[in-house]
């Protein structure tokens, strides 16, 4: 009898299907193109649209096939924390997860940041002083709230967001490729004061985060099938809805120089006026409420993954009647409030780092199930054999040292951004021991 409430509520909850999931994951990678206004600014146009699309295939590409793969045949709650414990055990999935959730605390602080910024275009004294980051906490708080509602719920609204959130970029994309038609277009040389290591570091960030959608396996509607062919839809979508606008706004010749975070406002307004620059400023603070609110469902679930297998409390295992582990929640949304203050440029640095690191150890899980399980099923496999897999992660660990060198000059606290996020990673072998030694494997999740 004890055992119906638990089980009981977990029949009712609706998974994600293949549309909310494909939203949700658009928001965990990109959302639109809010975001790549440093690159044009740091590179130029021509150097942008070539960055934005070579990049893909060296970066997210890759990445793309090789989640499709494990998401498919390892579709378990946790997701890349799971295939990396599997495939080379308790210590390096725990140094996974340890890696995405310490990226997860730069990552976050970044959307509720763009949200003021965005906001701070039409309405600065709305976003100024101690106003702005109530406004940050507001985010955040917020996400927590949709999130516990559920998975389904959270990829429904998303949905939702992602159309309203384009809309504008239609209307100004328009707008620039008819005032391109009687204009002088942009020169696509560089700006006037070339950052090109910075670019790359901007674009690797806005091409990141494939991976976070793998968390949610359990509440997804035929994993097998779903993930893979998410992974190359939002691929595909990503570069386009990067490409076009930039192309666009190139044509109607705005000066690259003018183009720094939250420029598209400036943009839209000298394009199609105040009303254009309203409905940007609007959609791009409902994006930046998006990517957060998906993101807050995918990282929620490692720690509770990590305390079903007794990495962390047994009291991160709590869920709700909608399946979300309401603890995890709380405990991930404070670490973001308090990382709210770093700025934009430190925020990315360290983001890419940490991420980059958690992805070589997924690629290297690839590898060895390949070799040690070859009888896996694998509904979706990347062609070839084990050597081709190793040859896919080449291009996302060349990338990851090309950040590591380019972080050189950038300081959190007198301490370069390279050394800082190394040393956050190298964290990740006493949290294990200690981890190890002062929490056991939970017999079950518990509802409350």
């Amino acid at each position: 009898m004890s055992i119906a409430p638990t089980q009981k509520p977990a029949q009712r909850v609706r998974r994600l299907r293949l549309l909310p999931l494909l939203a949700a994951t658009y928001f965990m990678v990109s959302g639109g193109p809010y975001g790549l206004e440093d690159i044009i600014g740091f590179a130029g146009y021509g150097r942008a649209l070539a960055l934005l699309f070579v990049l893909p295939f060296l970066w997210s590409l890759p990445t793309a096939l090789m989640i499709g793969e494990l998401a498919s045949s390892v579709p378990e709650e946790g997701g890349f924390y799971a295939w990396v414990r599997r495939a080379m055990g308790p210590f390096w999935g725990f140094q996974e997860a340890w890696l995405s959730l310490a990226a997860s605390v730069f990552d976050m602080a970044i959307y509720p940041t763009i949200f003021v910024s965005y906001l701070g275009r039409i309405a600065p004294a709305l976003t100024a002083g101690h106003r702005g980051l109530l406004l940050e906490l507001a985010v955040v708080v917020l996400a927590a709230l949709w999130n516990l509602r559920g998975a389904a719920s959270v990829g429904e609204g998303s949905v939702w967001m992602w159309l309203v959130a384009l809309c504008p970029f239609v209307a100004l994309t328009g707008f620039a490729v008819w005032t391109g038609a009687h204009v002088a277009h942009a020169a696509l040389g560089p700006p006037a004061q070339l950052n090109l290591p910075a670019a790359i570091l901007v674009a690797m960030w806005n091409y990141m985060g494939w991976d976070n959608a793998t968390t949610i396996a359990s509440e997804v509607d035929d994993p097998q099938r779903t993930y893979p062919r998410v992974m190359l839809l939002a691929a595909g979508m990503v570069m386009l809805t990067y490409l076009i606008p930039i192309a666009a706004v190139a044509w109607a010749g705005i000066p690259p120089d003018r183009f720094t975070t939250g420029a598209w406002v400036d943009a839209a307004h000298l394009l199609g006026g105040s009303a254009l620059a309203v409905c940007v400023v609007l959609a791009g603070s409902l994006d930046s409420m998006g990517t957060f609110n998906a993101l807050t469902l995918s990282y929620t679930r490692l720690p509770y993954a990590m305390a079903c297998d007794g990495l962390l409390p047994s009291v991160l295992t709590r869920r709700n009647a909608a399946r979300v582990p309401w603890v995890a929640l709380l405990l991930c949304a404070t670490c973001w409030a308090l990382a709210l203050n770093l700025t934009f440029e430190r925020l990315i640095s360290i983001d890419v780092l940490l991420w980059g690191m958690s992805l070589i150890l997924e690629f290297a899980a690839l590898v060895v199930l390949r070799r040690r399980e070859p009888d896996l099923v694998r509904p979706f496999r990347v062609p070839g054999p084990a050597w081709v897999a190793l040859l896919l992660g080449s291009g996302p660990v060349a990338l990851t040292a090309f950040a590591l060198w380019a972080a050189r000059d950038e300081h959190v606290r007198r301490i370069p951004a390279s050394l800082f996020a190394l040393l956050i990673a190298l964290l990740g072998v006493p949290l294990y021991a200690l981890a190890r030694r002062y929490f056991q494997p939970a017999p079950t999740a518990k509802t409350f």
